[in-house]
């Protein structure tokens, strides 16, 4: 059989009725424009799988090897179905031989296209319908013959059936064909359809083989399929809602509990509007095709969220004290702090004392560094803390990086000028007393000399306890002054080489796990 339309289409009028058309309104399918169709459910799509290619693109470095190949591996599957976008919406038509689908398609579609007829089996292979000039792709994918391929809505139709736009409608062989080629064509296709309409017939509804062979595997799929009853005009009037209601039951009993039941009648169009509506609804929803992108898409993102690991906040710099602690012990800050006091005390020079400070041992460093990494990466999988040891200063980097800070330490430790003048001081006066003492041994009035040297002395003595007292607080300040600025500059230090490193690689990860959550 020939593409070509054999009868005059018809199309639906507000009224609900048929109304013949021209047959130049269907244009069969030769031909069309290669460019699949891509409407607002692609664009979503498509943009939702490049942000996660984004992500794993930029986390590649710390996402082990089997991670990214699994997302990349769903990525590229999602974008082939991409190409052949996402906004068609697949409604097959499927039913026994007599049951009169390849009558309904024709009905639903204004075409006499379908085949139709008494020999057995009737549908030898699928029919297409298309809604829109760009279904190619998509009929390719799901192998249909091009010369069993018909369009609707060309630019003859006027907009008539804009409300069936991206419907691909499929009249597929009788399921219960005797050739075994035709039903593996309904077992391929079928899961790839947004919607079934399985058609039977007023006598052979109710047969077993339909509802345990066929219906009942459709369980989880009842509100993506609807159960036709054709020929509704072969039955009185009187019995036809009993008929419905003895379907809609068997229907519930195979587990479809939420499909739709309706009667229709190709012959007539008695229930065709109705059918159309049906379609429409579908269309107007997501197709097949994007709920499979979207659940890909979701299963990406859930690989990512587990790969990226638990949300976690950055150590800041109040956890730098016990590696401070270490830093400043290697350099031997305590130990330069009691020499500065010590000097001062005993009353020497420190000048070049500084040239020796800001050697820090490099097993110091090592253990610095790794007490802070242990603290760092305590709650990161191993592929981010491994990021964060290699983004944080080595041991060398930290150990040059405290010897040049502590080097640049003030360090002289003079003698006090308050002091040497209390020396002076109490030199003079305990001179003074000295002599004014010996002077007492030979005058005839002695009392008072001696009262005098005696205070005197006195005085020198707590000048000299004075400037004693002074020197060694001054010892004591510059000790804890040097302590003070030491620690200051190797926290500066740790700082920049560790704290901030690993706060960058926080931020680095937040920032992937925020763009995964908002995508998911």
């Amino acid at each position: 059989m020939t593409p070509h339309a054999s009868a005059p289409p018809v199309v639906p009028v507000p009224d609900g009725s048929a109304e013949p058309v021209q047959d130049d309104q269907a244009t069969p399918v030769r031909g069309l424009p290669a460019q699949p169709l891509h409407g607002e459910q692609t664009a979503r799509v498509a943009d939702r799988a490049a942000r996660l290619t984004a992500i794993v693109d930029e986390a590649a470095d710390v996402l082990d090897d089997a991670t990214v190949a699994a997302v990349r591996s769903a990525l590229d599957r999602v974008r082939m179905r991409l190409d052949l976008g996402v906004d068609r919406t697949v409604v097959a038509i499927v039913g026994g031989t007599g049951s009169g689908k390849s009558s309904l398609f024709n009905a639903v579609t204004g075409l006499q296209f379908a085949d139709v007829g008494d020999t057995r089996p009737t549908t030898s292979a699928m029919t297409a319908c298309v809604w829109g000039a760009d279904g190619g792709p998509v009929l390719d994918w799901l192998g249909v013959d091009p010369r069993r391929r018909i369009q609707r809505e060309s630019l003859l139709d006027a907009g008539d059936q804009d409300y069936l736009a991206g419907l691909v409608l499929l009249d597929l062989p009788d399921h219960d064909s005797v050739a075994t080629a035709h039903r593996e064509v309904v077992d391929e296709v079928l899961p790839q359809a947004d919607l079934v309409v399985w058609v039977v017939d007023p006598q052979k509804y109710a047969d077993a083989a339909l509802h345990t062979g066929y219906l009942r595997d459709l369980q989880g799929r009842d509100t993506a399929t609807l159960v036709v009853l054709n020929q509704i005009d072969t039955v009185p009037v009187e019995y036809r809602r009993t008929l419905v209601a003895d379907l809609a039951r068997l229907v519930v009993t195979d587990g479809l509990s939420r499909a739709s039941v309706q009667a229709v009648s190709a012959l007539t169009g008695d229930g065709v509007p109705a059918l159309r509506a049906r379609l429409a609804e579908a269309v107007s929803g997501r197709s097949a095709a994007a709920e499979h992108a979207w659940h890909d898409l979701s299963a990406v993102a859930g690989l990512l969220v587990d790969a990226l690991g638990p949300r976690v906040e950055p150590p800041t710099v109040d956890a730098l004290p016990p590696v401070v602690e270490t830093l400043t012990q290697a350099a031997g800050l305590d130990a330069a702090a009691d020499a500065c006091a010590s000097a001062l005390r005993s009353g020497g020079q420190l000048d070049v004392l500084g040239e020796a400070l800001g050697t820090v041992h490099a097993e110091g460093a090592e253990l610095a560094r790794h007490q802070w990494l242990d603290r760092a990466t305590a709650s990161l999988l191993p592929a981010w803390a491994k990021a964060v040891e290699h983004r944080v200063a080595t041991a060398d980097e930290l150990r040059q990086a405290t010897s040049d800070a502590l080097t640049g330490i003030t360090l002289g430790a003079r003698r006090s000028g308050l002091v040497e003048a209390g020396w002076w001081v109490s030199g003079v006066l305990g001179l003074v007393a000295v002599v004014t003492l010996l002077g007492t041994v030979s005058a005839d009035a002695w009392v008072v000399p001696l009262v005098v040297g005696l205070l005197l002395a006195l005085a020198a003595g707590g000048v000299l306890a004075a400037a004693w007292w002074w020197r060694r607080t001054d010892a004591d300040r510059c000790a804890a002054r040097l302590v003070v600025e030491g620690r200051a500059v190797v926290r500066a230090a740790a700082t920049v080489r560790l704290v901030d490193p690993t706060a960058d690689v926080y931020a680095r990860l937040r920032r992937l796990q925020d763009q995964v959550a908002q995508i998911r």
